[in-house]
C-alpha cells in the first residue's frame, strides 16, 4: 500500500524523524485556517499517490493565508497524471540551504535492503541515476540489522556528505531505518532531505510503501487505507482473503495458483482477438483450497462486475482434487442461486479429473460449459462474452 505524503509525514514524526508541521485540508477554507494556525510562509501540496506534482502545478508556496486559500482552490479537483486531488497538505515553509536524497527499499534480487543516497536531491532521481550514476551512492543493508549507526555512517560517507554534516544526517537515516523496519515498509524515500539555514536536517517530503503481507501484525495500518479510491470488488475479495485484481475486460477468470492464472490471462487475451477483441476482466487466484465457500466467494465477486459477460474457471487438481473442485463449483452455484446469471466455462485437469468432470455432467447446470483444454476453454469463454 502506497501512502499519501501526509501519512508518510505522520509516520516519520511517530518515529522521531525531524519534520515540519503539516495539516491536511479538503476545502480552501480549511487550507486558509491551517495556514493561519501554522503561521508564516506555507506550502500548499496536492496529496496524490504519484510523482511530478510540482511540475503539474500541484505544489505552491503561499506567503499569506489568503494565498493558501487561492492555491487550494486551484489545486483541489486538479487532475495529476490521472489522479484527482481530493485533499492538500498545508506544510510549514522551510529556509532551505541544501537538498539531498535518501531512500531505503527492498532489493528482492539480492534478498536484502538497498539504501540510496545523494547530496544532490530535489530532482527526479531517475534522471540523476541515468545521467550521473556516480552521484548516487548505493549501499546494501542487512535486513536483520537494519540501518545501524555504523551503517548510516557508511551511507553518508559513500554519498559524499561534508564531514561536518555526516553525524547529523546519519542520525536521521537511523530514524528512517526504524520507520522501514518497524512499519514493515518496502520503500521509504525522502526527496528532498534538506539542511536549513540554521543547520537543521529535515525530511520535507516523504514517500512510503507498506507491505500488505504484514497487515496481520500492523492492525493500525487499516486506518491508512484510502477507502474512497479502493475498488469495491478488490476490497470485497480482500475481506475473503482472495488474491484478486480488477482488470478492464469482459471474461472473468478463476484459477488456482498465480502461475496458472497468469497463463490463463494470456490465453484468454489471445482467444479474445478472434472474438471481438474481448479481454480478461480480472486476476483471481483462489489458492489451493477450492471449497464451495471459497468458490462461491470468488464467483460472487466476479459476477458482480458489470463488465463481465462470461467466466472461465481454469483449475488444475493437485493437493485439492478435481472432484472436490467440481463439487465446490456445483455447491457454489447453489449458494449463489439467482445471482449466477452468466455462463461459466470450466476446464478441469489433474488429480481425479474424470470424477470431477462426471460430477459437473451429472449436475447439468444450464450455465456450465465444460472444456477439455485450456485453449478450447478460453476460446469458448471469449465467444460467449462476445455474443452476450
Amino acid at each position: 500500500m502506497d501512502l499519501f505524503e501526509y501519512q508518510a509525514r505522520d509516520l516519520f514524526e511517530k518515529h522521531g524523524v525531524p519534520v515540519l508541521q503539516g495539516i491536511v485540508a479538503t476545502t480552501p477554507e480549511e487550507a486558509k485556517a491551517a495556514a493561519e494556525k501554522i503561521g508564516g510562509v506555507t506550502v500548499v501540496k496536492a496529496q496524490v499517490k504519484v510523482g511530478g506534482r510540482g511540475k503539474a502545478g500541484g505544489v505552491k508556496v503561499a506567503k499569506t493565508p489568503e494565498e493558501a486559500y487561492q492555491y487550494a482552490q486551484q489545486i483541489l479537483g486538479m487532475d495529476i497524471k490521472g489522479h484527482t486531488v481530493h485533499r492538500v497538505m498545508i506544510a510549514q515553509g522551510a529556509d532551505i540551504a541544501e537538498e539531498y536524497y535518501f531512500s531505503l527499499l527492498l532489493d528482492r534480487a539480492n534478498r536484502s535492503y538497498l539504501a540510496m543516497c545523494s547530496v544532490e536531491g530535489g530532482m527526479d532521481i531517475e534522471t540523476l541515476a541515468a545521467e550521473r550514476p556516480e552521484a548516487l551512492a548505493k549501499v546494501e543493508v542487512n535486513p536483520q540489522e537494519g540501518i545501524t549507526p555504523a551503517k548510516a555512517a557508511e551511507i553518508v560517507e559513500a554519498a559524499g556528505f561534508a564531514a561536518d554534516l555526516r553525524e547529523d544526517v546519519a542520525a536521521v537515516l537511523v530514524k528512517l531505518g526504524e520507520v522501514y523496519r518497524q512499519e514493515d515498509a518496502t520503500l521509504v524515500e525522502v526527496n528532498p532531505l534538506v539542511r536549513t539555514g540554521d543547520g537543521q536536517i529535515l525530511a520535507l517530503d516523504g514517500k512510503v510503501s507498506l507491505d500488505d503481507n504484514a497487515d496481520f501484525r500492523q492492525p493500525e495500518h487499516e486506518a491508512l487505507v484510502d477507502k474512497s479510491a479502493e475498488n469495491p470488488l478488490e476490497a470485497k475479495a480482500k475481506a475473503h482473503d482472495l488474491n484478486y485484481v480488477k482488470l478492464d475486460g469482459q471474461v472473468g477468470i478463476v484459477g488456482n495458483g498465480a502461475g496458472l492464472v497468469m497463463s490463463t490471462l494470456d490465453v484468454v487475451a489471445y482467444a479474445g482477438e478472434r472474438h471481438g477483441n474481448v479481454k480478461p476482466a480480472n486476476f483471481l487466484d483462489i489458492g489451493g483450497g477450492a471449497s464451495a465457500e471459497v468458490m462461491a466467494a470468488g464467483l460472487d465477486i466476479i459476477l458482480n462486475d458489470e463488465q463481465v459477460k462470461s467466466v472461465f474457471v481454469n483449475v488444475f487438481g493437485g493437493i485439492t482434487s478435481c472432484d472436490a473442485v467440481a463439487t465446490g463449483i456445483v455447491k457454489a452455484l447453489e449458494i449463489l442461486g439467482d445471482k449466477a446469471t452468466k455462463p461459466l466455462v470450466v476446464r478441469l485437469d489433474g488429480n481425479n479429473v474424470e470424477e470431477g468432470r462426471r460430477i459437473l455432467s451429472e449436475a447439468n447446470h444450464p450455465l456450465v460449459h465444460q472444456a477439455a483444454t485450456m485453449d478450447s476453454g478460453a476460446d469458448k469463454a471469449a465467444e460467449l462474452a462476445h455474443t452476450a
